[in-house]
This record gives C-alpha cells, structure tokens and sequence, in this order.
C-alpha cells in the first residue's frame, strides 16, 4: 500500500453510464471500464474506501421514453434494471485488478447482487471492499444523482465525487460558450439558485442540508480519480 496521505477516510463516486460508453453509441467499451477499475483499484490501494453509485444511461433512459409516451414508472425500473447491468461490469473489471467488489441492489435480485442494507455496506467498506451501489433508491421519479446523496450520506462519506466529461462547475454552458468561467469552489446555494445543472435539485439540496462537500471532476483526464480520491485539488468544490 501506498504511504502517500490522503485527505478523505471514505467517498462516494458517482458515475453516469455514459461514462462507460467512451467512443461507443451504446453499451460498455472495454478499454474505458478497464482504465476507471485500474484508477479505483490504485486509491483502493492508498486506503480510501470507496463506493460507487452508477447510473444506466448507456443502456437505457427512462425519463426519455416517457416523454416519447411510455409509463414513467415503467420506464424509471428499466432504468434501475440498466444500472445492475453496470454494476456487474464494473464488479467485473474491479475484480480482473484484484479488487474485491460487492454489487449492492435497491431492488432484489439475489441470483446475482446482495440488497441494499446500510450496515452490511459498511461493513464491506470497512473490510476493504468496493461496494457498488445499483438500481438507483429503488423509487421512480429519483434520479441516481439523488440516489448518490442518498447513499453518500447514509455511509459517512467524507465527500460524494462527480464524475463528468468536463473539468468542473461553469458559470454558463462551456460547450456552447466559450467564454463561460470555471468555479475552483462554488456555493450550494449558487448552484440552485443560478441553475448551475451541476446535478439536479434534490441532489443538491441533500447535500447542503448534510453537509457533505460536492467534488465534480472530469473523468476523461488519466490519473483523475485517483487525484478527487486522494483529495486532490482538481475540478470544482461545491460547499455550503
């Protein structure tokens, strides 16, 4: 194990299923989820214990079709279904680095994950475990960025990391405007009240409330998770 310090005891990672995709239109490339299980299994190794909510929208969206006419519901569990996909992929790949790894599901499926219980996810993160964390609360009309919160606050995570394709929280979008300026730290109460999409409100809102600093990073940078694990200053620092 590394002697280098870290600052964080334990955090919440939060990846979008999109993150998985890479260069794909759809599902999981390889070469993508092999590098982030490399990234997790190095901070595993600096004695960070880490958990891992996922989120599904490379296999499936449900609020999508059910703006194209399908039952919110209906679409919202297939939309859990996709982040057990996931999960078993990153478990996978974890497992491939010699990092031991436990699928924990907000909806029971036991032939191939455990349930979400808090005290048994806690356990695994004290024995050195990666717990990831599928199917979202369990809940339609909750996003997996609320079910990350939820999670986050549930564990005693010092800090829930954000996992994006841009490198931190912006004043407007940097995509389409590229004069628009990157916060180093940024309040809570900035975030909702300029619509700042850094996650949506509930979200932001738990976070606030408890307390737990907001670390939003770009995942596409090499070493990056291993840096917001370590408590790097990279990204932006969402506080209250």
């Amino acid at each position: 194990m590394s002697d280098s310090p870290v600052q964080y005891r334990r955090v919440l990672l939060k990846l979008s299923g999109e993150a998985l995709m890479g260069k794909l239109d759809y599902g999981i490339e390889p070469t993508v989820i092999q590098r982030l299980a490399a990234e997790i299994a190095t901070a595993r190794e600096k004695g960070v214990e880490i958990a891992i909510v996922i989120g599904g929208g490379n296999i499936f969206r449900g609020a999508g079709l059910a703006r194209a006419g399908m039952d919110r519901v209906t679409g919202d569990y297939m939309g859990m279904l996709a982040t057990v996909m996931n999960a078993l992929a990153i478990q996978d790949a974890l497992e491939s680095h010699g990092v031991f790894a436990r699928v924990m599901s907000a909806l029971q499926i036991h032939e191939v994950c455990e349930d979400y219980i808090r005290r048994r996810a806690v356990r695994h993160l004290e024995k050195g475990r990666v717990v990831i964390l599928a199917a979202g609360t369990g809940n339609p009309f909750f996003t997996t960025d609320t079910a990350a919160s939820l999670r986050a606050i549930e564990i005693g995570a010092d800090v829930l990391l954000k996992a994006t394709k841009v490198d931190g929280v912006y004043d407007a979008d940097p995509v389409g405007n590229p004069d628009a300026i990157r916060y180093d730290t940024v309040s809570f109460d900035t975030v909702l009240t300029d619509k700042l999409m850094v996650m949506d409100a509930t979200a932001i809102v738990m976070c606030r409330d408890n307390e737990l600093p907001l670390r939003v990073f770009d995942l596409t940078r090499e070493n990056a998770l291993v840096q917001a694990m370590s408590g790097d200053d990279i990204g932006t620092l969402v506080t209250a």
